[in-house]
């Protein structure tokens, strides 16, 4: 090696080869179809999953997948348990959905409809021996302005204090869960009731009549998909459904257009307590007839899934709740007839959202691969 005036030159080492790097890059406009058809393949990403699940678990993946989507279905008992179990749902989802357009983000479903529970659990307690023709319906009213009062709560502080709506929401869930058993436990408990946390058995005009014979299918259910039509009119064809659109897809134009932050936020938080308290009184006027510690199985939880797995939109909505519904129908039968535990409809609920949210990062965004060149070494030690 060649030296200068006396002093050799430090080696030179060659470059390693350059990293490989993953990127996300956003799509300049995401495919209106895959957004379409990606509820599907996490459906069917899903019963993937299951069906490893089943086999690592020494179960039978067919046999078990007949008991969880087949066997429920077989008869006419279970068609109606089906869709008493989607009123709820839909219920719960297109009150969430309207907020979900305009970005707020209501988490507190489940406690507003307990609050709608409770509402209208107390008005038929207290006319419990009358039979006033007006009592159904001034329950209905009385749920859906409990709801409604229990929204108002987390959009107060929202607008007010500008307070996060998703944690207020969520923890008014425990509290509202917490009065509920106070009442049963305590002031609201039947006294003939064996000391069961109960409250006494409401009247027949304070119970929702049922529509299908032989079930336990009620009007609920009816007024459920009254409150999907009067969702889809409110936000594709009304000023107000407009605006929150607007305000969710362009919050500088909606500011530009004059569009108050704070009514979007009012209107998004009690549209969405209105419809949990109504799905609470389909609860307690329907299958309990009764307040009980707990008058929902999470529907108000399972509700934010099926908002999402139906894109936002009430036809969706309308098909997602009838597939969550069936996944709560498939986890009971699979309790009794394959001895799974009862997390087993959480697991597929939970996994369904983790595959829906992971298409859509792939909707929006495209993964490129690039490559970077790491720091030279010039010297050795």
């Amino acid at each position: 090696m060649q030296q200068f005036n006396g002093i050799r030159p430090p080696p030179v080492r060659a470059a390693p080869d350059p990293l490989m790097r993953i990127v996300l890059e956003p799509r300049p406009e995401p495919s209106r179809r895959a957004g379409l058809l990606s509820p599907l393949l996490a459906v069917a990403a899903t019963l993937v999953l299951g069906f490893i699940l089943f086999w690592a678990v020494d179960k039978d993946p067919w046999q078990a997948f007949q008991v969880f989507f087949v066997q429920p279905l077989a008869t006419a008992y279970g068609v109606g348990e089906l869709l008493l179990k989607a009123g709820p749902l839909m219920l719960c989802a297109i009150g969430l959905a309207i907020g979900y357009r305009a970005n707020v983000w209501n988490i507190g479903a489940e406690g507003q409809l307990t609050m709608g529970g409770i509402a209208a659990g107390g008005l038929a307690l207290m006319f419990n021996d009358s039979s006033a023709p007006w009592l159904l319906p001034a329950m209905i009213v009385a749920g859906a302005l409990g709801g409604m009062a229990w929204a108002a709560i987390p959009a107060w502080l929202r607008t007010r204090f500008n307070a996060n709506e998703i944690l207020t929401s969520l923890m008014l869930v425990y509290v509202a869960t917490h009065l509920l058993s106070f009442l049963v436990h305590g002031p609201w408990r039947d006294p003939e009731g064996f000391n069961f946390p109960q409250s006494k058995m409401f009247a027949e005009n304070a119970l929702l009549p049922n529509i299908f014979p032989g079930t336990r299918l009620n009007a609920g259910f009816l007024v459920a998909l009254a409150a999907v039509a009067a969702g889809w009119l409110f936000m594709a064809r009304s000023l107000a459904g407009f605006q929150m659109r607007v305000a969710g897809l362009a919050p500088a134009a909606a500011e530009y257009a004059g569009i108050s932050a704070r009514r979007i936020v009012w209107l998004s938080m009690l549209a969405g307590g209105v419809c949990a308290g109504i799905a609470g009184v389909n609860e307690a006027a329907g299958p309990l007839g009764q307040l009980q510690p707990t008058i929902s199985p999470g529907y108000g939880f399972a509700a934010i899934i099926v908002a999402f797995v139906g894109r936002l939109h009430a036809v969706g909505i309308l098909l997602a709740s009838l597939l969550m519904s069936l996944l709560y129908l498939g986890g009971e039968s699979a309790q009794v007839t394959l001895a799974l535990p009862a997390a087993v409809t959480g697991l597929f609920q939970g996994t369904l959202l983790f595959f829906l949210l992971a298409a859509d990062v792939f909707i929006h965004y495209r993964v490129r691969f690039t490559r970077y060149p790491t720091r030279l070494a010039t010297s050795e030690a």
